[in-house]
């Protein structure tokens, strides 16, 4: 009987095997071969991967740049509807302001009168002629039997809320023929005279203060022998000039 032995055969073929795949390997041209592929496959995956970051990163720039762009239009419209209203609001503070200059120019004038109308009954006898008004203020002319009453006057003008201030009162005395005496029959000689005091009261005028200008308390009293008082205040004497 034959006996062969088959792991003994297997084996050294095996061997064979293995030791043909070392020699393959092992040669240069076999290993240079494999680094070469292994580097080429790092290199596409490195390559690959970045070509995609930098896709990722491209689109999500562009999707903040499109959002920017579109806060940027939108800021725009608010501040170009911001400056339409500026503009707005300046033409109208611009209107109000021409309003309220208008309406002092207009309130001024019979703010004066009112304010003389309302002080010249208090002074029996005292008559204004004229009132002028001038670039530096206005010009009260008048006359009167006694200068204490013109003085009075012009202190009185001092309480009116500041329509009236920096007041210069120029006086003179004059003597005049009393047309209204009586004559006895079969007098021949002239009329009595009598003496009347002429007077300028120069103050500088304020029509801003219009408004508040008849809210000032006017002296109570008028009498030769003292002072005019208002709201329990002594006034301050004007300046007097007597010719």
């Amino acid at each position: 009987m034959i006996k062969i032995n088959l792991l003994n055969s297997v084996t050294e073929r095996q061997n064979g095997a293995i030791v043909a795949v070392d020699r393959k390997v092992s040669s240069p041209a076999s290993r240079l071969a494999l680094t070469s592929v292994v580097v080429f496959v790092l290199l596409a995956a490195v390559i690959g991967w970045d070509v995609i970051s930098s896709q990722m990163a491209k689109t999500e720039a562009e999707r903040q740049l499109a959002e920017q762009k579109t806060i940027a239009a939108e800021l725009e419209v608010v501040m170009n509807e911001q400056k339409e209203l500026e503009g707005k609001i300046a033409g109208i503070d611009a209107r109000i302001e021409a309003i309220k200059k208008l309406r002092a120019s207009q309130a001024g004038p019979q703010a004066v009168l009112d304010a003389m109308r309302e002080r010249i009954a208090m002074f029996p006898g005292l008559y204004l002629e004229s009132i002028e008004q001038g670039k530096d203020g206005i010009v009260v002319s008048g006359s009167s039997p006694d200068e204490s009453q013109v003085t009075q006057f012009g202190r009185s003008l001092e309480f009116s809320n500041g329509l009236f201030t920096n007041l210069n009162i120029e006086t003179t005395r004059n003597e005049i023929t009393n047309e209204n005496a009586v004559m006895k029959p079969g007098d021949t000689g002239e009329r009595p005279k009598v003496a009347i005091v002429q007077f300028k009261i120069r103050t500088a005028y304020t029509p801003e203060k219009a408004a508040g200008a008849n809210n000032g308390t006017a002296p109570t009293t008028a009498s030769a022998s003292g002072p005019a008082t208002a709201a329990g205040q002594p006034a301050g004497p004007p300046q007097v000039a007597k010719n």
